[in-house]
């Protein structure tokens, strides 16, 4: 199912340009994480919930690598942008062979059903 957003026609074309490239540069940073490594954890500081899946990948010995943006004061607008991009609206976003497979208990889940081991042998 296609996620809601709003159509290109019903933004002004003076702000066009503003909504499509707002905080590009870390949409295009994780991008590129995202191809380049197998598992991306995308999290803030402080944030309890990115500590947890990087904690519960260790625990499961999978490799992995990690973006912070911030925490809970800072770098809320580059968030936002990764937030829009991705459609998911918490952090982390964990990333497994370039497909976003959500958040900390989903990752967990992932772990529990054999799936995450499946998928990344493949």
């Amino acid at each position: 199912m296609p996620r809601h957003t709003l159509e290109p026609s019903r933004i002004h074309p003076t702000i066009a340009d503003e909504v499509a490239n707002a905080h590009i540069d870390v949409v295009q940073n994780v991008q590129s994480a995202v191809a380049s490594n197998a598992v991306l954890v995308v999290g803030m500081a402080t944030n309890p919930f990115c500590k947890r899946a990087r904690k519960t990948l260790d625990a499961a010995g999978v490799a992995y690598h990690y973006l912070e943006y911030g925490s809970y004061v800072s770098q809320w607008r580059q968030r936002g942008a990764l937030k829009m991009w991705t459609g998911w609206p918490t952090f982390p976003m964990v990333f497994v062979k370039g497909m976003l497979v959500g958040g900390a208990n989903d990752l967990k889940a992932l772990i529990a059903s054999g799936e995450l081991k499946r998928v990344l042998a493949a």
